[in-house]
Order: structure tokens, then sequence, then C-alpha cells
């Protein structure tokens, strides 16, 4: 019996991009009938160059916690005729799941997500990302702007250099470091045990900040509670840009066939 009857959409941004990296999957998926939204983060609502121009001194952003994004996205959601599927990317990942613990969704998919709480990984890759964007020794009182070098590495590794400057241009924006750091703690927690709508787990093979084992180690742990669907699929060749790569459509027919399927 099908489960997901949901029509409405609610795409969830990561960190350090712009919200406007859903465009196109909103259009993709307006043409197959579900209505969307792609809300900006709180303090974020602004073209990349706008907001890249209030670094490092957007006070409002440096002050936002994860909590912040999370209750921000179930507050609009709340005002909605009907549970929407849950689509997120990177943190965006993880805060679709925290959605979802909330019942909050029909359904979520989360793409490269973010680790929760005590999902951990020790892949060189994955720590050199996040070893400048976390900044451990570091102010919070400012916003943090990831490197063009940073970005090559950890977004956009495999991609021609003009390519990789072109996607710094459009997506890049500052981010509140608190709400970097906070998903190390308990703000970050997910109850794996907890009964579930359906939920896709989405990775790419050349994912350096966000390793595919990462996502297959989160798949693991929901596949534990056997009373809830849990699936997972690995893109080959795929990386953390994964939105706005030329294949991104691979992503989103695999997403539209398994919603038609659960």
């Amino acid at each position: 019996m099908k489960t997901i009857n949901s029509k409405t959409i609610v795409f969830v941004t990561g960190a350090f991009v712009s919200h406007n990296g859903w465009d196109h999957w909103r259009d993709y998926f307006e043409s197959k009938g579900y209505a969307t939204l792609a809300p900006s983060w709180p303090h974020k609502d602004g073209t990349a160059e706008e907001l890249r121009n209030r670094q490092p001194n957007d006070t409002d952003l440096a002050k936002v916690r994860y909590t912040d994004v999370v209750d921000h996205y179930a507050d609009i959601i709340k005002q909605l005729p009907e549970k929407p599927i849950l689509i997120g990317h990177s943190l965006g990942g993880l805060t679709v799941q925290k959605l979802l613990q909330r019942d909050l969704g029909a359904a979520c998919i989360a793409i490269h997500s973010v680790p929760p709480q005590g999902v951990l990984s020790f892949e060189w890759s994955f720590i050199r990302s996040l070893w400048n964007p976390l900044g451990l020794f570091s102010s919070t009182d400012k916003t943090y702007l990831m490197s063009f070098k940073d970005w090559q590495y950890s977004f956009t590794n495999g991609m021609s250099y003009a390519d990789q400057k072109h996607a710094y241009d459009i997506s890049t924006i500052p981010e509140s470091r608190k709400a970097l750091r906070d998903p190390l703690t308990s703000a970050g927690k997910i109850d794996f045990k907890k009964p579930h709508p359906p939920i896709l787990i989405i990775a790419g093979s050349t994912d350096h900040i966000m390793p595919a084992s990462i996502s297959y180690s989160i798949y693991k742990r929901y596949k534990n509670n056997s009373d809830s669907v849990v699936d997972y699929k690995n893109f080959e060749g795929h990386n953390h840009y994964v939105l706005g790569l030329p294949t991104w459509k691979e992503e989103a027919d695999f997403i539209l066939n398994w919603l038609d399927n659960n």
C-alpha cells in the first residue's frame, strides 16, 4: 500500500550555500505535479553576492544556532495544508531528519547528509573539509565564508577550474559558526529507534566533505528499526555539489521514482 500521498515538497538547504541552488529542482518537481518551497535559513534571504558583501560583520547571522534553523523550517511547515515531503542536502539532510522526528513530514530524503550526533567518521577528507569551517579555536562572533581553495576541495572536487569558480560565485555565502558546531551536541541527536515515515538516504562516491561512508552509517542506524522504511542509494562519481552538477537529474529522477513506489 502506498504510504507517501503528499504532493508538497519542502527543500532544505545546507550550510555555506544559497537556497537558490534548489531553483531547477523546484521547476522539475513542479512539472511533475508537486507544489514546492525552498525557504532560506534565517537571515539568508538574499543573493549569494548580497550575503557575501555582509561578510564578516553580519551579526544577526552570526548569532543563528542550529535549533533556530530547525525551528524556522518547522514554523513554515506548520502553516502548510498537508505534511510535506522533506528533501534536504548536507546540513539540510540532517535538518529534514530532525523535522521528521517532530512528525512534520510525510517522507524524508537526505542527500549527502551531515551525520547526526554520535555517527562518527575518521575519513581524512571529512576532517580536512570541516577543520576550517568549524574553527574550533576561532571566535563565533563573526560569520565564516568558505575560501575558494576549500570550496574546490570540499564541494567541487573533480570539476574544471571554470566550473568550480562559477559554482563558487553563484552559490557560496557566509555561515554562522554556532550553527555549524551545534550538530556535534545534543542539537544534532536523532532517535533512530523511533518509528518514522519512509526515509531515503542518498550518497555520492566522490564527496569529500560528506563521504558516502557517512550516509551509509546513517542508513545502517535506521535499518535497525524494522518497523519503518529506509532506503539507501550511492551515486558513482558525484561530489558534494550534487544539486548543481550536470547529472543532478539522476538524483531527482531516482527520488521521484522512489516517491511513486512508497
